[in-house]
């Protein structure tokens, strides 16, 4: 893909994650994605993303900067909610959060192959700790 493709790619992508879309969040993702200190594959980034949607109703990602080079990308971003479910063991606090987050991809035909990032949650849930 070309830099503005990639760039109109991830805006798709976001999109679908900011609906919820567990479908079309998975047409983003290669079967056999890796992940880095996560669990591989679609089935595990799509379980990962439906209890985020479950604890966090109203969980939302906004682009802060994305940096594309060849079939890669660089993403930094906000995202924020509003507890409401039990995450990780705990319970629902109702209290809403805002978090940075990074990541890197490899995208290989319209799909990610490879991760790297911030998704541990850890300043999520010291957040939710208070």
């Amino acid at each position: 893909m070309e830099p503005w493709e990639m760039r109109e790619w991830f805006g798709d992508y976001l999109d679908a994650c900011n609906r919820h879309d567990l479908d079309a969040i998975r047409s983003f993702l290669d079967p056999a994605v890796r992940r880095a200190h996560l669990p591989r594959g679609a089935d595990a980034w799509v379980k990962d993303a439906a209890e985020l949607f479950r604890a966090f109703p109203d969980w939302r990602w906004r682009r802060i900067q994305l940096l594309v080079e060849e079939d890669r990308l660089a993403v930094h971003l906000r995202a924020s909610g509003t507890h409401a479910g039990a995450f990780r063991g705990i319970a629902a606090t109702r209290r809403h959060v805002n978090v940075a987050e990074f990541a890197m991809c490899r995208v290989v035909n319209g799909r990610i192959t490879e991760f790297t990032g911030t998704a541990d949650h850890v300043e999520l849930l010291d957040q939710l700790r208070g």
